[in-house]
């Protein structure tokens, strides 16, 4: 045979298959432009963020209540799809790498949930699905810019062995 040659290991191995199916799917998302990426991993943050909300609000919780749930769920999505489609890897421990996204998440998402609050409680209370776009619109902007400058920021200098940059 020629080229590379495959193993019966590595043909049967979940892993390799889906490390494979990551390569590509990669490899697709990386014709876009970084900021591109961005919005259409948020564009699917969102769906799920509005998804989810409105499957929670169905069951009677409160609008303020159901919307933290949601906003739960939506941050892990699109932690999982930034880090894999958006931003390259940043040379940190995954778990380093997710409290840095954490960090920028919880000012972004303080500041869509603020807005949303004041949106739900004044003007939007028949609309709330309306007021989570506006919200998330003002985060997504404080969210960028974060995670592209620090939670997925590549480890500069020297390093200790935790992977935190020295001063």
């Amino acid at each position: 045979m020629h080229g590379k040659s495959i193993s019966l290991r590595d043909a049967r191995s979940p892993a390799s298959a889906g490390e494979a199916e990551h390569d590509v799917v990669r490899a697709l998302a990386e014709r876009l432009p970084r900021p591109a990426r961005f919005l259409v991993v948020g564009a699917l943050g969102l769906l799920t963020d509005i998804g989810t909300f409105t499957l929670i609000q169905n069951f009677g919780l409160p609008a303020l209540v159901a919307r933290l749930f949601s906003l739960a769920i939506a941050t892990f999505v699109t932690w999982r799809l930034n880090r894999a489609l958006t931003f390259d890897r940043s040379g940190r421990q995954q778990h380093q790498e997710a409290m840095r996204y954490a960090a920028v998440t919880a000012t972004a998402q303080s500041t869509s949930y603020a807005i949303f609050a004041v949106l739900t409680l004044t003007l939007l209370p028949a609309h709330p699905q309306a007021a989570i776009v506006v919200g998330a619109a003002c985060g997504a902007l404080i969210s960028y810019n974060g995670h592209r400058l620090f939670a997925f920021a590549p480890v500069t200098g020297n390093t200790s062995h935790s992977g935190s940059v020295r001063s």
